[in-house]
Formats: C-alpha cells, sequence, structure tokens
C-alpha cells in the first residue's frame, strides 16, 4: 500500500486549489488511487510555477535543478524531508511507474527557459512530449491500465495542453510565448493580429484550426477508455468531457482567446460529476457530436 505521508494533505490543497478538472475527475476514483494523481499534479505544478514565475532565466534554471537534485535524493533514499517529495515517491513506489518519466518532464520544463515560439507542429508535438504526453505515462498505472492503453493515454495529454495552448494564447503572449505552430500561424495569416492581440477573422480561423486538432487527439485517445476498470474510466469521461468543455467555451467566445478567457461554469463541471455516476459507460457526447459534424 501507498503510505500516508504529510504531503497527502498539501498535494490534495495543490490539486484542488489549482488543478480543478483534475481534481474534480480524480474523485471519480477509487480511494487508494487518488492521493497519487494528486501527488503527480503537485510535482508538475511545482515544476511549472518555477518555470512562470518572476525570477530570471538563470534563477529558474537553478529552481528545477534544486527541484531535480531534491528529487533524485528522494527517489534514492525512498522518502523525503519535504512533504510533497515523500508523497510523490510513494506514488511511484506504490504503482511502480517509471522514474525516467519525471526526467523527462522535467527536460520540457528547462526548454520553456529558452525556447517560446515552436515552428513546425512537430516541433510542439516534440516538446509535449514531455510536457503532456509523459503524464499520461506517468498515471496510467494508477490508473490500472494495461500497456495497451499507453498512446490512448499519451494522446489524451496532448489533447489536455493543446486546450490549455488554445484557451491560454493571450496569457502565454504576455510572457513572450507563442505555443501554436508558427507554421500554422502563417498560413492563416495571423501573426500581425495576434501579436497585436487582435481577434480578427484570421486569428479566429486560426484558433478553429487548432481546436479541431485537438478534438482528433480526444478522440484518439477514446480508445483507451474500455481498457481501464470502472472508477478509472469514469474519471477519465469526465476529465475529457470538461476539457473538451473549454472548447466549446471558445466556440461560444466566437474563437475568441485574446481579449476573453474561456471558463467551464461550475454548474456545469458538477453535472459532468453526476453524469458519470449515473450513467458511467456512456460515451463522451461532447466527441462523439464533433465526430459527426467532421
Amino acid at each position: 500500500m501507498m503510505r500516508q505521508s504529510a504531503g497527502l494533505s498539501s498535494t490534495r490543497s495543490v490539486a484542488r486549489r489549482y488543478g480543478r478538472t483534475y481534481y474534480l475527475a480524480s474523485r471519480l476514483l477509487e480511494p487508494d488511487a487518488r492521493p497519487g494523481i494528486w501527488a503527480i499534479y503537485a510535482f508538475c505544478r511545482r515544476a511549472d510555477d518555477i518555470v512562470d514565475g518572476s525570477a530570471t532565466t538563470d534563477e529558474k534554471r537553478r529552481g528545477l535543478d534544486e527541484l531535480e537534485a531534491m528529487l533524485c535524493q528522494a527517489l534514492v533514499r525512498g522518502g523525503s524531508d519535504d512533504p510533497a517529495l515523500d508523497a510523490l515517491v510513494s506514488t511511484y513506489e506504490r504503482w511502480q511507474i517509471e522514474p525516467e518519466t519525471l526526467a523527462r518532464f522535467l527536460g520540457a520544463m528547462r526548454r520553456d527557459l529558452t525556447v517560446r515560439r515552436y515552428q513546425r507542429w512537430d516541433d510542439l508535438l516534440d516538446y509535449m512530449e514531455g510536457s503532456a504526453a509523459v503524464i499520461g505515462e506517468m498515471v496510467l498505472p494508477i490508473l490500472g491500465g494495461p500497456p495497451a492503453a499507453r498512446e490512448p493515454a499519451r494522446a489524451l495529454g496532448l489533447a489536455f495542453q493543446l486546450t490549455n495552448f488554445i484557451r491560454d494564447v493571450g496569457e502565454d503572449l504576455d510572457r513572450g510565448r507563442i505555443y501554436l505552430p508558427l507554421e500554422d500561424v502563417a498560413n492563416h495569416g495571423a501573426l500581425d493580429d495576434l501579436l497585436a492581440r487582435r481577434p480578427s477573422p484570421a486569428v479566429r480561423a486560426l484558433v478553429r484550426f487548432e481546436i479541431e486538432r485537438a478534438r482528433t487527439l480526444y478522440r484518439d485517445s477514446l480508445a483507451g477508455d474500455p481498457l481501464l476498470p470502472r472508477a478509472s474510466r469514469r474519471c477519465v469521461e469526465v476529465a475529457r468531457e470538461l476539457y473538451s468543455a473549454i472548447m466549446l467555451e471558445v466556440e461560444r467566445n466566437d474563437y475568441d482567446v485574446l481579449t476573453r478567457r474561456a471558463i467551464v461554469p461550475k454548474r456545469r463541471r458538477a453535472a459532468e460529476v453526476v453524469r458519470a455516476l449515473v450513467a458511467p459507460r456512456a460515451l463522451p457526447r461532447l466527441l462523439a457530436e464533433e465526430g459527426a459534424r467532421a
């Protein structure tokens, strides 16, 4: 069994405060699986906060180096005086998750310190391999998924992050970053308007294009659902639907991601959990509807 560490309370609080969708979906898991999801989320959030903080690039690099050194020591010792890291190590031991997934994730975080734009979709995918797809690999053992569910889990991680990139275009511009591939931006003639933060027809067409790409990833992830235990399947379905709902909110905002932020109402989030509890085997409606339109 996963040992109960002092980090349980702190990691749960981080997930509950900052990862509302993940936390809500995690509540549908079996009780012994939930702390692992919270521990992974809290660690990823910790690294992300270092990268997105106000410190200099050198200070951020040192912060990531220090975090990795503490992590490596904790993995070797089988525990840590840092409660959150202790919870993470306990999770990795309990579910036998490959430690190299953490190195891949931290590698992507380091890339964020120097790379602010990606020319092609394949270039962005290479970054997202370590920042998103690997998260699917981390949580798959906790969800009880077999090896055959690995690629769908990776696809879901990619879909989640691309959805975040779409929603956060304006915020990322404030940080000097453009995560949407520049090739896509150029093909839609949207660069000048994007930099000027004008939600022009060109920018709206670009966002519409990226939403369809995200929906393809969500559909690719569906293949893993039948391979998961019932509770994990419900968790994944709810997370997928809630993240897909972000794209619906973007559409309701007429694809304006520069002056408006897409937020899924609390009532909608709660309704999805109720739906999962009442009809846990239901296929995700949002994707089914969009797939039929495609």
